[in-house]
C-alpha cells in the first residue's frame, strides 16, 4: 500500500477519526491495527516475519528484564551468582539478537552468501522481502540491547511492543526509533489539537509534492537511461546521476515527510532523520544528515561495541606504544569507522556494489580521520580560513562530488555496470549532447526537466534558509491564517496538477531495503 495511494490516504483518515472518537487510554488499539491493516494490504505473505521478529524480541527483552532484577537482588558479596546470572544474561541477548538477525540474514544475503561459496544458485531461496525488514529489525533490535544494557525496563504488554515495532507510518523507510523515544507517545494519546493536524498536512504535503512532482518525474529518464546504460555515452550517463541524485533526495527526504506529517497528526513527535545533507561540508557531516536514526544506530551499536571490545582495546595498546603520536591513537578508532560505514554500504544490500559502496564511504571517512592533522598542517600553512564562506562553498561542492560518485555504485546494477558508466562519465563526456535533443528521447519533455529543475531549485532554497536558521513553521504561524493554509494547498494543488501518478508511484526507494 504506497503511501501516494488513495487506500493509504483512506487509512490515514480513517485512522484518525477513530483515534480521537475513542476513549484516551484504548486509542493505541487504533494505532495497532492500522500497522497491521497497512502491512497485510502491502503483502499479507510476509507478515509472518514481522510477527517472529516481534515475539523474539518482545520475548527476550521480558527474559531480560527479569535477569536485570534478579541482579539488582544478589548482594555484592555474591560474585560468583552475579557471575553466572551476567553470563545467562549475554546468552540471552546473542540468542535473540541471532534469531532476529538470522530472518534479516536468510531474507536479503541467504542467496548472495551461497553464490558466493558454492559459484551456483543451487541452494538460492525463493522468498519474499517483506516490507521494511531491515528498519523494524533495527528497531527491535535496538531496543533489546537497550534492555540488555540497562536503560529501560522491558515492555510488559506484547500487543504494545508489537505497536513499537510496526507502527505504520515509519515502518517502510523509518526512521528508526529507539524504544524511550517512542513508546510512551504511542500509548499515552493526547487531545486533539487542530495545530496538529494543520503542521502534520503541511509537511505531508510537502513530502507528497517532493516525492510526486520532482523524484517520480525525475524517474522516468533515470529507468530509462538504466534499462540499457551500455547505449548512451558519458554526458547522458551524467545526466541519469544527476537526476538520480534528485530523485534519491527529493524520495527520501520528501517520504520522511509524509512519516513525519502522519505522526504528527496523530500528536505524536519522530525523531528528525533528514537534515538537508545538501549542505553537508565533509563526507562524515553528510551522514550526520543523510538517515541520521541509521548512523546513530550504527554509532550506539556498533561502533562503540567494537571500540570497547578487548580486540581493538589490544590494538589500541599496541598502536599507542608502538606507533605513538595522534596516529597511534586514532588508529583504533579509525577501524571501527571503517567498520561501521562497510556495515552501512551491506545494509542497503547484498551485493558486491554495495560493498563497494560502503568501502568507499569508510575509505574516505577513515582516510579523513588518518590525515586530519596533515591536512589542518596545510590549510594553515596556505592560510585557508574554515570560517571562509568560499571555503565552506568549497567543501559543499567537493563533498557533492564525493557523494556523486557513490551513487553510481547504489543505483547501477552491477558493480563492473557501475565502474563502466563512472569511467565514460569522465572520458567520453560531450556537452553538445545536451543539446541536440538526446537528452528528449529519455521520457521526459522539456517541460518535465524545467519542472523537476525549477522546483528542486524552489527545494535548495528553502532549505538553504532553513539552514541559516530560519523556523518555517514559526514564520508562517507570523504570517497568519492565509499564508498558513497557502502553505497546504499550493503544494496540493502543484501536486495535483503535475505530480506523476502512475507505475512510478509503488515504493519509496528505501523500502526496498
Amino acid at each position: 500500500m504506497p503511501f501516494t495511494s488513495l487506500r493509504f490516504l483512506a487509512l490515514v483518515a480513517l485512522s484518525i477519526v477513530l483515534y480521537y472518537v475513542i476513549p484516551r487510554r484504548r486509542r493505541w488499539i487504533v494505532l495497532l491495527l492500522a500497522s497491521y491493516v497497512f502491512y497485510i494490504v502491502g503483502g499479507w505473505r510476509t507478515v509472518f516475519y514481522l510477527l517472529f521478529t516481534t515475539g523474539v524480541t518482545y520475548g527476550t527483552g521480558r527474559v531480560l528484564g527479569i535477569l536485570n532484577s534478579r541482579l539488582k537482588e544478589i548482594p555484592k558479596e555474591r560474585a560468583d551468582a552475579i557471575n553466572r546470572l551476567k553470563k545467562l544474561k549475554k546468552c540471552t541477548a546473542a540468542f535473540g539478537l541471532v534469531l532476529a538477525f538470522g530472518v534479516l540474514f536468510l531474507l536479503r544475503y541467504w542467496n548472495f552468501a551461497m553464490e558466493l561459496l558454492t559459484d551456483s544458485d543451487r541452494f538460492s531461496l525463493n522468498l519474499l522481502i517483506p516490507l521494511g525488514v531491515s528498519f523494524f529489525t533495527f528497531q527491535s533490535v535496538g531496543y533489546v540491547i537497550d534492555v540488555y544494557r540497562g536503560k529501560h525496563s522491558p515492555e510488559r504488554n506484547v500487543f504494545k511492543f508489537a505497536l513499537f515495532v510496526s507502527f505504520f507510518p515509519q515502518i517502510i523507510q523509518g526512521p528508526i526509533s529507539r524504544y524511550h523515544q517512542l513508546s510512551h507517545q504511542l500509548t499515552e494519546a493526547v487531545d486533539l489539537d487542530f495545530d496538529n493536524i494543520k503542521y502534520g498536512i503541511q509537511l505531508a504535503m510537502w513530502g507528497l509534492f517532493k516525492k510526486l512532482v520532482i523524484a517520480d518525474r525525475a524517474a522516468v529518464a533515470v529507468d530509462t537511461i538504466f534499462a540499457n546504460s551500455g547505449y548512451y555515452n558519458g554526458s547522458v550517463i551524467a545526466f541519469a546521476m544527476f537526476f538520480y541524485s534528485i530523485q534519491l533526495y527529493c524520495d527520501f527526504s520528501g517520504g520522511i515527510d509524509i512519516t513525519r506529517g502522519i505522526a504528527k497528526m496523530f500528536g505524536i513527535e519522530l525523531v528528525e532523520n533528514f537534515r538537508r545533507p545538501i549542505f553537508a561540508s565533509s563526507l562524515a557531516d553528510f551522514w550526520r544528515r543523510w538517515h541520521i536514526t541509521l548512523g546513530a544506530w550504527m554509532k550506539d551499536y556498533l561502533f562503540f561495541s567494537m571500540a570497547l571490545s578487548k580486540p581493538i582495546v589490544r590494538i589500541g595498546k599496541f598502536t599507542r606504544s608502538k606507533i605513538g603520536g595522534t596516529l597511534g591513537k586514532i588508529i583504533p578508532t579509525s577501524i571501527c569507522t571503517f567498520a561501521v560505514y562497510f556495515v552501512i554500504g551491506i545494509w542497503h544490500g547484498a551485493n558486491f556494489r554495495f560493498i563497494a559502496f560502503g568501502f568507499w564511504n569508510g575509505a574516505i571517512i577513515t582516510s579523513s580521520l588518518l590525515l586530519e592533522s596533515a591536512y589542518s598542517s596545510i590549510k594553515s600553512r596556505v592560510g585557508i580560513n574554515d570560517k571562509s564562506g568560499y571555503w565552506r562553498v568549497f567543501c559543499v561542492l567537493r563533498t557533492s562530488l564525493i557523494v556523486f560518485v557513490g551513487r553510481y555504485m547504489t543505483r547501477a546494477p552491477r558493480f563492473l555496470t557501475a565502474m563502466s558508466m563512472l569511467r565514460r562519465t569522465f572520458t567520453d563526456f560531450s556537452p553538445r549532447t545536451f543539446f541536440d535533443g538526446t537528452i528528449l528521447t529519455l521520457g521526459l519533455t522539456r517541460f518535465d526537466i524545467w519542472i523537476v529543475l525549477i522546483c528542486v531549485v524552489a527545494v535548495v532554497v528553502l532549505e538553504f534558509f532553513q539552514e541559516r536558521g530560519m523556523q518555517l513553521r514559526k514564520s508562517l504561524e507570523e504570517r497568519g491564517f492565509f499564508a498558513q493554509w497557502a502553505a497546504i494547498l499550493i503544494p496540493m494543488a502543484v501536486t495535483l496538477f503535475l505530480g506523476v501518478f502512475g507505475p512510478y508511484t509503488t515504493q519509496f526507494i528505501y523500502g526496498q531495503f
